[in-house]
C-alpha cells in the first residue's frame, strides 16, 4: 500500500499506487526533495575534488594512490547520479495534490531540482572525460619513455634471437623491469576502461532524464491547463451568479410593482361597489 520504498540503491522504487492520503504523499515529496538536494550537493563537491586530482596527473604530485582516489570518487559519484535519477523518477510519479497552490509549488520544486541535477551531471561528465583523457595521455607517455619493445596490452612477446653469454642475464633483468612496467600499465588501462564505462552510464542517465523531463512537461502542461480551466469555470460561475442575482432582483421589483397594481385595482373596485350600494 506504499507508493515507494527503499530499493537496492538505498533509494526509492517508483510510485505503485494511490492508496495514501495527501499528507503522506506530501511527506514523501519533501523527503525525496531533501535527498535529491543532498545528492546534488555531494555530486558537486565530488566533481570539484576530482577536477583537482585530475589536474595533478603527470605532475610531481602524481601517484598510484592519487589515481585510485580519482577512480573511486568517480565511480561513487556515478552511483550517486544514478540514485538521484531514481529519486527524480519517484518524485515524478507521486500524484499531484488537489490544491492548486500546492500543485504550483510542486511544479517549481521539480523544475528547480531537475535543473540543479542536470547542471551537476554535465559538470561530472566533463570531469569524467577529462580524467579518461589525462589517463590515456599518461599511459602513452609512459610507453614512449619506458623503451618497452612491445605493447603493454599484447600477450605475445618478441624474440630477437640474441642468446650470447652475459646478454641472457642482462636480458632477464630488463625483462623483469618491463614486466613491472607492463603490470602497472595494464592496471591503468583497466582503470581507463572503467572510467569509460562510467561515462557510458552517465550518458544513459542523461537520456533517462531527458525522457523524464519530456513526460513531466506534458503532465505539467495538463495540470496547468486544468488549473486554467478551473479558474475559467470559477470566473464563469461568478458571472453566472452575478447575472442570477441581478435577474432575481429584477424579478422582485416586477413582483412588487404587480402587487401594488393589483392592490390599487382591488381598492378601486371596492370603492365602486361601496358607492353603488350606498
Amino acid at each position: 500500500m506504499t507508493s515507494y520504498g527503499k530499493g537496492n540503491f538505498d533509494g526509492y522504487t517508483p510510485y505503485q499506487g494511490d492508496s495514501r492520503s495527501e499528507g503522506e504523499r506530501g511527506s514523501d515529496f519533501a523527503k525525496l526533495s531533501r535527498d535529491i538536494s543532498s545528492n546534488v550537493q555531494k555530486i558537486t563537491q565530488n566533481v570539484t575534488q576530482i577536477q583537482k586530482l585530475v589536474n595533478q596527473i603527470g605532475t610531481l604530485q602524481d601517484s598510484d594512490d592519487m589515481r585510485q582516489r580519482i577512480h573511486q570518487t568517480t565511480h561513487y559519484t556515478k552511483q550517486l547520479a544514478n540514485e538521484t535519477s531514481q529519486y527524480l523518477k519517484s518524485l515524478a510519479h507521486l500524484p499531484v495534490p488537489s490544491s492548486q497552490s500546492e500543485q504550483r509549488q510542486w511544479k517549481m520544486q521539480k523544475e528547480r531540482l531537475t535543473d540543479e541535477f542536470t547542471n551537476a551531471l554535465k559538470n561530472f561528465q566533463t570531469v569524467q572525460r577529462a580524467a579518461a583523457e589525462k589517463e590515456k595521455e599518461s599511459v602513452q607517455r609512459t610507453i614512449a619513455h619506458s623503451g618497452l619493445d612491445r605493447s603493454p596490452f599484447d600477450s605475445g612477446s618478441h624474440d630477437d634471437g640474441m642468446s650470447a653469454p652475459g646478454y641472457s642475464q642482462t636480458r632477464q633483468v630488463l625483462q623483469m623491469e618491463q614486466d613491472v612496467d607492463l603490470e602497472l600499465l595494464r592496471e591503468r588501462e583497466d582503470a581507463i576502461k572503467k572510467l569509460e564505462s562510467d561515462i557510458v552510464d552517465v550518458n544513459q542517465i542523461f537520456k533517462d532524464l531527458g525522457m523524464l523531463v519530456h513526460e513531466q512537461g506534458e503532465v505539467l502542461d495538463s495540470i496547468e491547463a486544468n488549473i486554467d480551466n478551473a479558474q475559467m469555470s470559477v470566473e464563469e460561475g461568478t458571472k453566472q451568479l452575478s447575472k442570477a442575482r441581478a435577474y432575481q432582483a429584477k424579478s422582485r421589483r416586477k413582483c412588487l410593482i404587480l402587487i401594488v397594481i393589483v392592490c390599487f385595482i382591488i381598492l378601486i373596485v371596492a370603492l365602486i361597489i361601496y358607492l353603488s350600494v350606498k
